[in-house]
C-alpha cells in the first residue's frame, strides 16, 4: 500500500509492488509509465526486473509478489516467464485482469509454468485508492 501511496503522489495509476524471496523483502515498486514514458513500467515488471538483478537469476521460483491489484496480461506474463513462485494481489481489475477477472495466464496449463496465486488480500484498501485516484481525474 505505501508503494501504490507514492504512486498516487506521483500522479502514476496507484498500484506497489513488493518481491520476497524466503520471506525477505528484496524490492519495492511503483508504477512509473509517466514518469519514464515507459508503458512497460508498472510496478509488478520493475519489481522482477529488480528482483532479478538483485538474487542474479532471472528464474524467480523462490519469490513471492505482493501487488496491490490484479496484474494485467503484461505482468502475468511475466510472471510466467520468470517462473515466480507465488503471487499474493489486493482486488481485482474487472477491465484488464489477466489472473482472474478477463483471463487466467497463471493458472493456463497450456503455458510452461503456473504461479501460485492468492487474491483478496486488504481488497478494500487497494480497491479505494484506485477509486480515489480515478475520481481525481475524471
Amino acid at each position: 500500500m505505501e508503494e501504490a501511496g507514492l504512486a498516487f503522489s506521483e500522479g502514476e495509476v496507484p498500484v506497489g509492488a513488493v518481491l520476497a524471496v524466503k520471506g525477505k523483502i528484496i524490492t519495492k515498486a511503483h508504477n512509473q509509465r509517466e514518469r519514464l514514458n515507459d508503458p512497460s513500467a508498472h510496478a509488478e515488471v520493475i519489481a522482477l526486473r529488480e528482483g532479478a538483478g538483485i538474487i542474479g537469476n532471472w528464474r524467480l521460483t523462490d519469490a513471492t509478489l505482493y501487488v496491490t491489484k490484479e496484474p494485467c496480461i503484461m505482468c502475468a506474463g511475466t510472471m510466467v516467464n520468470a517462473r515466480l513462485g507465488r503471487l499474493v494481489y489486493g482486488c481485482d481489475d474487472a477491465k484488464a485482469g489477466a489472473v482472474k477477472s478477463l483471463y487466467q495466464i497463471l493458472s493456463d496449463k497450456r503455458l510452461n509454468h503456473q504461479v501460485e496465486v492468492t487474491s483478496g488480500v486488504l481488497d478494500e484498501e487497494c480497491a479505494e485508492i484506485l477509486k480515489m485516484f480515478f475520481k481525481d481525474r475524471r
